[in-house]
Parts: C-alpha cells; structure tokens; sequence
C-alpha cells in the first residue's frame, strides 16, 4: 500500500485532482454549516448581480447567493452521480468478469443485453421514469446506471477474455483453486484500470445527464448544477457572469474525475512493471555430468492398464475448434505412470505435448474437449471428471509447474501470498498457519532467505527463483503427481541443474513426475521412461537408456541426431527435414510419412497402430522399425 501511495504522489495531475474532488466533496457536505446564505433565500433588491464581498461569486435572477447555491446543489449532483456509478459498477464488473471467465449462456446474455440496451434511446427511458417516479431525480440517476451496465459488461469481459488466458490465471486453475477466488483476487485486480477509465467516463456522463435534466426542469425542484445552467441560459444576454460558476464548477470536476482515474490506472500499472535496464545475471559454472542410474520399471501394454499404475492414459483424442470446426489434435494417446516415476514426454513443437498434459487436468484451450479415451487417476476416470471433481484433484493430488516462471506468478501480489493462498486452499488452515507453511515449502525448495522472496513480487525476482515459487506452489497440497511443462527452459544450465536436482528430490520422495522436454540431456537425466510424439500421436514409448541408444522409430533417431550436443565441428548439423503438419493436414496413414527416409505405400494406406516390439519392453507406431542389434539401431 505504501509503495501504490509513493507511485500516485508522483502523478501530479492525478495527486492536484484529487485534492480538488477532495475538496469539493467536503465544501458540498459542509454546506450547511459553511454556505453563507440559504440556497432559496431571495433579495430582490440584489438581483443578477457579480462578484462582490456580500455575495463572492454574484447572485442569480431572484437575488439568491450563486455561491451558497454552488455548494448545496452540489449535494444533489454528486449524490446522482455516486447512485449512477454505484448501479452502474455493481452490476456491470462482476458480469463482465463472469461472462469473460465463465463464458456460456451468461456470456451470450451480457452481449445480447449490451446490444439491447445500444439500441435503446435513454433519455425516453429516463423521461418514463420521472413520469413514475415525479422529480425524483435518484430514480432516474439508478436507471441511467442500469441502462450502462451491461455496456461496462461487455468492456469488462473483453478485459477479462485476456486476463484469463495469461500464465498466472491458468497456474490458479491447475492449483485447484475456486473460479470465484480467482475472479476476485487474480482478474479483478487486473481489469481495475479498465474500470476505473469506464467510470470516470460514465460518471462524467453522469455529472451531464444530470444538468441536463435540471436544465430542461425534469428533476428536482431543489438547488443543483443543473437548475443553475438553466437559470443562467435565460439570462446569458444580461449577466453573461451567471454561466461561469455553474460552467466552471461542471467542467473542471469532470475533468478532474478523468485525471484522477487516468492516474490511478496508471499507477497500478507502474506498481509491477520491471525495473529497467536490469543487468542479466552471470552464468555460473556447467551442469553436472548426466547419469540415468534410477531403476527403469518395465512397459505395460498399450491395450491394458497396469494395475499399480497411479495414471493410466488410454486411447486419449482431443479436439480443438480450428478454422471455426472440431479437430482432432490429440490421437490414441495411451501410456502408464506409476508411482514414484519419471515419465518424459519429447518431441518438436506442436507435437501435442502441452496439450497432452492439460488434458489431464481438465485444463484444454477455450472449445477443446476430450472426444474419446480416459484418464484413469487414482481410481477416477478425469477424462469424464465434472468441475468439482477436477478441482480437487488440481493442485491436492496432481500439481503443475509451468514453462515460464514469471508468468505464472499474479504479478498483483507477492510470491508468498500466492503459495499461502494455494496451501489455504487445499489444506484449510489459518493464515498463519498458511505463512509458515509456505516459508516451509520456500525453503524445502532452497531459496535463500524464504522471508524476503516471500515478501517479492514477481518482477523482482529472477528466472531461477520464480521457478522454485512455482515449485513450491505445485506443492503446497502435497500431490501425488507433479506435471513439469518444460520447467528449465529459461534458465542458465546451472540454475536447470538445481532444478532437475529439485525434481529428483520430488521422485526420491514417491511423487511421480511428468517432465516435458526438448533437451534430451534433461531426459536421460532425470527421466525412467519416456514418450516421443509426433503430429498428435505417440510414436514410441521405451526405457530411457534403450530409446537414447537404440530408437526404434525414424522420428526418434532423427530427433537425436539433430542433438546439438552430437554436432561435429565443420560439419552441417544433421535435421529432420521439413515440419510438423498442423491437424487438418495430417495424411491419411502415418503422420510421419512425409519425412521419414523408410516410408513405403503401405505407410499411406491407412494409420498405423502402435504396437509392442517381439520380446522387447518398448513399443513403437511404425510398420518399418528400424532393427534393434547389439543395443544399437541400424537400418
């Protein structure tokens, strides 16, 4: 709080409106105790006269005090105003937010109401009101509010639509926490500004909507802003004076509200940015030579489920909207995890990797959906796991660390309010409790000095540190499973290494881990088994060791080739030529025909079914494997 209090003192427009709307508010409320004269007291005598020291700002028509009526009509104005914007704020933010999260039936009535009410004239509206509620302006100020609701709605869930696919928000959901915690803590902090611009807009329309009704003599009968406008456009040819107070006085707090709204936004906004200019960190020495000593449990077949398994992935396909249609992205996807292991996942870029991984959670892109195959996970088949039921295995029994440490982290609060809120979650304990807890888990993480990272905010701390928060946050329910999404990929190779080191605490304690990698040093380091997939599909499933000496599948031994860590001096570097097809250009057999060096008509004709090799613990989707000798691989 002190540090957003230091920020808007520096904004000077924003600090000097302020203090004016400050002042204004206490010269309205103190009217009647401060005004000179009574607002309606008349003096015939004194009748459109200026400035002058009995009336300081002149009087109006009936000789009453401009000054006195200054300060009790602004009662009725602001009073119009702070209705309006309550209506309008109360309503409108949460539905935006709902809408822009949630989507759905909610989302289709927020637009469908926004462009209702866009076709709707308001002042008719506003003057069928007043008809049934007679100069009572307050009614007609809460229906200006409600007619803008649903607009501020509509702005609110574009805002939200963002918000909610950043990093951060989606580290919320894999944590298992409530959509409703995280609308309050995580994207409402994030659309404020947007909110606070739409609010001094619209209560600038307010502040005018309401002169204009006590202009045309719609409203009250009593002293406004408004009523003083109008009185002086009568006698704007007499005394051109009268306008100034009323004019000035309209002008300069609608200006002032925007200045004050601009400068708040912009100090939220300057609350996390980075600092600049920051010097990069040093790197540090080599990581440790790569061993894969851990004991390699033996494969399962693809068609059964193993019994001990803790997740048993079978036949899994995932469709996403692309182009507007349902398409298949995930294919007979099928693979065993038990207890205590290391399964890597491998393969380029758009392979299915993440997506793979996010559809065990229930996590899929906007539109996906799991269209066939199940998830069994302790028992629980996720594929067809309701809301409730895969919040409470998100963050308690599976947790998640992502690719980008930073983004994953609420750049809104500190790092420790962020864990503690995930061990509240799933634990239910006090917030001291929650504090201790997550120092505890800062510390089992190895981050130095747990108090000061806890007391960070995200931009303040580096890329290696960020990762240990993630760390510490995927542990906070103290899950059976820990699904790592590329979690060394920005950092230095000793930073990676002190990772990896974190990860293989995390097995050493009988939590199963899926890592996904591009770097087959990661793989044959931390890794028991591993999955290599292509366009979709998996392609080949064996021990770490005998898939690194001896791929069966041409991807796979292209992929390690193309290892840069194999590369010769002065020669090109060996690569898989061309790219991964998207989705809708997949062929009709192997995926992987128009690349591979050992692909015959029979590889088109129809898809290949991944099958386990004759006496060998692996299997391999390809109709053509390359021949398994001596623990080598030839053609």
């Amino acid at each position: 709080m002190k540090g957003l209090v230091k920020g808007f003192v520096r904004k000077r427009a924003a600090l000097v409106s302020a203090c004016y709307l400050l002042l204004v508010v206490l010269v309205t409320l103190t009217a009647g105790q401060f005004a000179p004269y009574d607002p309606d007291a008349q003096d015939l005598t004194a009748a459109l006269q200026g400035p002058s020291g009995q009336h300081w700002l002149g009087t109006g028509e009936l000789g009453r005090d401009v000054l006195s009526r200054l300060m009790h009509g602004g009662q009725i104005t602001l009073l119009g105003v702070v209705i309006t914007l309550a209506v309008y704020l109360t309503l409108g933010v949460p539905a935006g937010m709902v809408a822009g999260y949630r989507g759905g039936w909610f989302d289709r009535l927020v637009l469908k109401s926004a462009e209702l009410v866009s076709a709707v004239p308001v002042i008719i509206v506003l003057l069928v009101v007043l008809a049934v509620f007679t100069n009572n302006e307050s009614a007609a100020m809460a229906a200006n509010g409600l007619l803008g609701a649903p607009l501020l709605a509509r702005v609110v869930r574009s805002a939200t639509l963002g918000v909610k696919e950043e990093l951060y928000v989606r580290a919320a959901v894999a944590s298992g926490i409530r959509d409703r915690v995280i609308i309050r803590r995580h994207v409402l902090p994030r659309v404020t500004g947007v909110v606070l611009v739409q609010a001094s807009v619209y209560g600038a329309y307010a502040v005018l909507l309401e002169t204009g009704l006590g202009f045309l003599g719609l409203g009250t009968t009593d002293a406004s802003w408004g009523s003083m406008i109008a009185e002086a456009s009568k006698n704007v040819g007499t005394d051109p004076w009268l306008l100034v107070p009323s004019g000035f006085m309209i002008i300069s707090f609608i200006l002032a509200l925007g200045l004050l709204s601009d400068g708040l936004r912009d100090t939220l906004a300057d609350r996390y940015a980075p600092p600049a200019d920051k010097p990069p960190s040093r790197r540090r020495r080599a990581a440790a030579a790569l061993a894969a000593s851990a004991p390699r449990p033996s494969l399962q077949s693809a068609g059964e489920p193993s019994a001990d398994a803790l997740l048993s992935v079978r036949g899994l396909i995932v469709a996403l909207p692309v182009d507007g249609k349902a398409t298949e992205v995930i294919r007979d996807v099928s693979f065993d995890l038990a207890a205590g292991e290391v399964l890597g996942i491998v393969g380029e870029t758009g392979c299915g990797k993440t997506i793979t991984a996010t559809s065990l959670l229930g996590m899929l892109p906007a539109g996906g959906e799991i269209t066939n195959g199940t998830i069994r996970f302790e028992g629980a088949d996720l594929a067809r796991a309701d809301a409730d039921t895969l919040r409470r295995v998100r963050g308690r029994r599976i947790g998640w660390i992502s690719q980008d440490p930073i983004s994953s982290l609420d750049p809104s609060f500190t790092a420790g309010a962020q864990v503690a809120e995930a061990v509240r979650v799933h634990t239910g304990c006090t917030r001291k409790e929650a504090k201790e807890r997550t120092l505890e888990l800062f510390a089992k993480v190895r981050l130095p000095d747990p108090a000061r990272v806890a007391a960070s905010y995200p931009h303040q701390l580096s890329g290696g540190m960020a990762q240990r928060v993630g760390i510490a946050a995927s542990l906070a329910g103290n899950p059976a499973l820990v699904i790592a999404d590329e979690p060394t990929t920005a950092l230095d190779v000793t930073v990676q290494a002190e990772i990896l080191d974190l990860l293989r605490e995390l097995q050493q304690t009988g939590t199963a881990v899926i890592l996904i990698t591009h770097d087959w040093g990661v793989l044959a380091d931390l890794c028991d088994r591993a999955v290599v997939m292509y366009a979709g599909e998996v392609v080949e499933e064996a021990e770490v060791t005998a898939l690194v000496t001896a791929p069966a599948h041409p991807y796979t031994a292209g992929l390690l080739r193309s290892d840069p860590h194999h590369a010769v001096p002065g020669e090109p570097l060996p690569a898989v030529e061309g790219a991964v097809p998207p989705p809708p250009q997949w062929p009709v057999g192997c995926h992987f025909q128009n690349r591979c060096p050992r692909v015959t008509d029979a590889c088109r004709e129809k898809p290949v079914v991944i099958s386990q090799l004759a006496a060998l613990e692996r299997s391999t989707r390809c109709l053509r494997p390359l021949e398994l000798t001596g623990g080598a691989a030839r053609d």
